[in-house]
């Protein structure tokens, strides 16, 4: 049996035939030594008895926000969970859930849970092919949220095809890899820099760049989710985590980002430098708001400190770097230079002519080339499809893990 002890978990059920599994899976949590508290739809209710799954999680069974007891805690429960686990998820709560509509039980607390989710989706074959819901799927995911996929077979219709709720016994192995797979970076301290830097011309105006951070955000969900003590220095974005383990540091420029990671750098096993940092900044920055006076304007612009270069000079044998390179011509080449230069153990290529790639998306497209071409596989460049930058994290962090091994094996 595999070994959840110690875990919190969530079980949240939706209106599918599938939801008899639920009692199942509410018992195998159990019996490899997690906690359960169940929470349902009303639509579930048609399909299984809270009291029954009351009775075999030993807590009371939550409908809905509010009951005749007075108002039941979405938010405590959010915080309480080291897991959330959406079985069955039906195709109305899976849009529900990527939408942010929050007009049930479940659906609040989804949208107050601070743990991994994970969701195994149960209906018919072809609402599970129909585009709407793939592109739901491929939402929730991209907010970091795991799918466990459907089995294939024949389904409550008669149909044969996917959508079936994956079965108890799958799932609960599901949630014991990814817990045993969470402690892989545990004890290790990252330091990752993300987003753009803002260099000013005047109180009003700056020199920046089109990063939104989503990549580097994405790497630090995922070395924490490893077990990693994470520092993120997150140059001007919107973003925001619900991983409370992150430290964020939000700086402007860059030499802000500089003075930052390299205090961070100090105590670091590893750099992840994911910032698209400015190459240059104003000379001199005017103390009040430039006028629109002349034809053209003229500034002059100064190198900024190039942190990665910087921390690649003060790296030990015991550190790792990885950098970034979002190329518009001549990637490789271009990369290969700065995989040497800047004293990376690989660096992860991009190109802005993928389509998908680089700024603002949620996907990316990327190359990795290694410094050493023992590690892993042998291969010294590993090519990615186009995939969400939440699963690119995934392959970027494997890549780690490949190193950290190479270097302690």
């Amino acid at each position: 049996m595999s070994d959840l002890s110690g875990k919190k978990i969530i079980l949240s059920i939706t209106g599918s035939i599938a939801a008899y599994k639920a009692a199942s899976l509410c018992r195998l949590f159990i019996k490899a030594g997690a906690e359960v508290k169940v929470i349902m739809t009303k639509a579930a209710c048609d399909f299984i008895s809270p009291l029954t799954l009351s009775t075999l999680s030993q807590h009371p069974v939550h409908t809905s926000v509010s009951s005749g007891e007075g108002w039941n805690n979405h938010v405590e429960l959010g915080l309480w969970a080291d897991a959330m686990v959406l079985a069955p998820l039906t195709a109305t709560s899976l849009g529900k859930l990527a939408n942010g509509i929050a007009d049930n039980m479940v659906a609040a607390v989804y949208l107050s849970a601070r743990c991994p989710v994970f969701f195994a989706p149960a209906m018919d074959v072809d609402m599970w092919h129909h585009p709407s819901t793939q592109k739901n799927v491929e939402r929730l995911q991209s907010y970091g949220n795991h799918l466990i996929p459907v089995g294939h077979g024949e389904l409550a219709s008669g149909l044969v095809g996917a959508g079936r709720m994956a079965e108890p016994e799958d799932i609960v192995a599901y949630l014991a890899t990814f817990f045993e797979q969470k402690l892989s970076l545990k004890g290790r301290q990252i330091v990752i820099t993300a987003g753009p830097t803002y260099e000013p011309i005047d109180p009003v105006r700056f020199i920046g760049n089109r990063s939104s951070g989503k990549m580097g955000m994405a790497l630090a969900e995922e070395a924490s989710r490893r077990g990693a003590k994470v520092t993120l220095v997150l140059g001007p974005s919107a973003l925001s985590t619900t991983d409370g383990h992150i430290e964020i540091q939000r700086v402007e420029t860059a030499q802000d980002m500089y003075e930052a990671a390299k205090a961070a750098y100090v105590e670091a096993d590893i750099a992840i430098l994911a910032a698209a940092v400015a190459d240059y900044r104003p000379g001199t920055v005017s103390e009040h708001k430039i006028k629109k006076q002349t034809d053209t304007y003229s500034i002059d612009l100064v190198k900024t400190p190039d942190i990665a270069a910087e921390l690649g000079k003060v790296k030990s044998n015991k550190q790792i770097n990885i950098g970034f390179a979002l190329e518009t011509q001549d990637g490789p080449a271009n990369a290969e230079a700065k995989l040497t230069k800047k004293n990376f153990d690989f660096i992860v290529l991009n190109s802005l002519q993928d389509p998908g790639a680089g700024f603002q998306h949620d996907t990316n497209k990327i190359t990795i080339l290694h410094a050493n071409s023992t590690v892993g596989e042998g291969n010294k460049i590993k090519k990615f499809e186009l995939k969400s930058k939440v699963a690119v994290a995934k392959d970027i962090v494997d890549e780690l893990e490949l190193v950290l091994q190479s270097k302690e094996g």
